[in-house]
C-alpha cells in the first residue's frame, strides 16, 4: 500500500486545518507602504538552520527598526544589524547574505520585486542560486512564498516524513524527492490552485514533523500512524 501526496495533503489539512504560511505582518507594510515579499526573503534567509520560533524575534528587532526594505537593509550599519538578527543564530554569516541579497537586487532590479518575480520560474530559480548563501531550499521558499511560483519546498522535515510513510518516491535527493510531489499533485490538482495547495502541504508537513514526527517519533498520538511504515 502506498500513500498520494493528495491523499497526506486532505488527511493532515483535516487535522490540523489551514497553516496560512509564510506568516508576515500585513498591518505593518499597509502603513508603511512596504513590500510583504521581501519580509518573506529576508525570512527565508533568517530560518536557515534555526527554529521560526527564533527568526520571529529577529524579525521582530528588524521591523522595530525598519529594515523591512531593500534600502533600509542596504544602508543599515552591519555591526546593528548583526545585533538585530542574533536571535536566529549564524547571525554574522546571515548579516553578510541578507546585505549582499539587498545589494544583489538594488543593483539589479532598482528594489523592484515586480520585475525580479515576473519572469520565468527556473530562470528565476537559477539566478537565485548563482547567490551566495542561497541554496535549494531558501530559493523555492522566496520563489512559492513571496513569488507565488508553483514550486515545491523540501526541508528536512520533508525528507524525514518522507522515510517513514509509504511514499513511493524514488530516490532521497532533493531533486528527487520534489518532482516526485509536484508531479503526483499536478495529476490532481488544476495548474491554477497549484501554489496555494503546495503552500498549505509544505506547512503542514512541518506542523506534522514539530507534533508527531520528531527525530525519536511520537507516533501514539500520529494523525497518520496507520498508514506509517512502520504499522505496515
Amino acid at each position: 500500500m502506498t500513500l498520494s501526496p493528495k491523499r497526506l495533503y486532505d488527511l493532515l489539512l483535516t487535522h490540523f486545518g489551514h497553516q496560512n504560511w509564510w506568516p508576515i505582518d500585513k498591518e505593518y507594510h499597509q502603513k508603511h507602504r512596504s513590500d510583504p515579499r521581501f519580509e518573506i526573503m529576508i525570512g527565508a534567509i533568517l530560518t536557515q538552520n534555526t527554529a521560526w520560533a527564533n527568526v520571529e524575534k529577529a524579525l521582530e528587532n528588524l521591523k522595530k527598526n525598519r529594515i523591512f526594505t531593500i534600502n533600509a537593509l542596504n544602508t543599515v550599519d552591519g555591526d546593528a544589524l548583526k545585533t538585530m538578527i542574533q536571535p536566529s543564530g549564524f547571525f554574522n554569516q546571515k548579516a553578510r547574505r541578507l546585505k549582499n541579497f539587498a545589494s544583489y537586487l538594488q543593483q539589479n532590479y532598482k528594489e523592484d520585486l515586480q520585475i525580479f518575480f515576473c519572469r520565468n520560474l527556473q530562470e528565476i530559480r537559477q539566478e537565485l542560486l548563482t547567490l551566495n548563501g542561497i541554496g535549494p531550499e531558501t530559493a523555492d521558499s522566496i520563489l512559492l512564498y513571496a513569488g507565488n511560483q508553483p514550486i515545491f519546498v523540501i526541508d528536512a522535515y520533508t525528507k524525514r516524513i518522507s522515510t517513514r510513510i509509504p511514499l513511493p518516491i524514488n530516490g532521497d535527493t532533493y531533486d528527487e524527492i520534489q518532482n516526485f510531489f509536484e508531479k503526483e499533485l499536478q495529476k490532481t490538482i488544476h495548474k491554477n490552485n497549484l501554489v496555494p495547495v503546495y503552500k498549505e502541504l509544505h506547512a503542514l508537513l512541518v506542523e506534522l514533523a514539530k507534533n508527531h514526527c520528531r527525530k525519536k517519533p511520537g507516533c501514539a498520538t500520529c494523525p497518520i500512524q496507520t498508514l506509517c511504515k512502520k504499522s505496515l
